[in-house]
C-alpha cells in the first residue's frame, strides 16, 4: 500500500514551481509588515515590505529584500541610511499607503529623524541603520544595515500579511 503523501502526484512529489504556484506557496507564509524609508536628494522615499529580518543582535543589524525596479530603489541604492518601521494592526492604513499609492509622505504622519531618515509616527517601533551591504541579484537586492538609532512605540498586535490580506496572530494554548 502506498501512503497518500508519497504517492505519485501526491503532496510530497517534487514538481517545479514557477510563477503563480511559487507565489501561492509564499502566500501561505505569514510575514510581519514593515515600512522601509530613506531620503535621497532631500526627497523622502518609502515602501511596504514583508522581507525584514533581524540579522544579528551584537552588533544590531537588520536586512530586507527589495525589487531594483521599485521607485524607492534609487534612494536605497544611493543613500547611506535607511529606516525600518515595524507595524501593528493600528498601522494598516500606513501599510496600504506605502504599498498602493505614490502619495506616501503628504501629511503629518512622519518627521525627519536621525541621519535625515523619514520616521513614521505611532508605529510599534523603528530603527535607523547605516547600510553596510547591498547585494544585487538579477532584478532584486538584499540590503543589510547596522542600527545607529531606534525607538520602541506603542505596544499592539503585530500586523501580518498572509494569503493576500492583512491580519493579526491569534494566541494558542502553547506557552513558552
Amino acid at each position: 500500500m502506498t501512503h497518500p503523501s508519497t504517492a505519485p502526484g501526491g503532496p510530497l512529489s517534487p514538481a517545479p514551481l514557477h510563477g503563480e504556484s511559487f507565489r501561492e506557496v509564499f502566500r501561505r507564509h505569514a510575514a510581519g509588515v514593515a515600512i522601509i524609508t530613506a531620503t535621497y536628494d532631500d526627497v523622502p522615499y518609502g515602501f511596504t515590505a514583508t522581507s525584514v529580518a533581524s540579522l544579528s543582535a551584537d552588533p544590531p543589524r537588520f536586512s530586507f529584500n527589495m525589487a531594483r525596479t521599485s521607485s524607492s530603489w534609487p534612494a536605497v541604492a544611493n543613500t547611506s541610511f535607511v529606516g525600518v518601521h515595524m507595524l501593528s494592526t493600528e498601522n494598516e492604513g500606513l501599510a496600504n499607503r506605502f504599498a498602493r499609492t505614490k502619495d506616501r509622505f503628504t501629511g503629518d504622519h512622519w518627521e525627519p529623524g536621525p541621519e535625515g531618515v523619514p520616521i513614521l509616527k505611532d508605529v510599534a517601533g523603528w530603527l535607523v541603520g547605516r547600510i553596510s551591504m547591498r547585494l544585487s541579484f538579477e532584478n532584486n537586492a538584499v540590503v543589510v544595515a547596522e542600527v545607529v538609532a531606534g525607538n520602541i512605540g506603542p505596544d499592539g498586535a503585530p500586523l501580518l500579511y498572509h494569503g493576500g490580506s492583512y491580519g493579526t496572530p491569534t494566541a494558542t494554548d502553547y506557552v513558552i
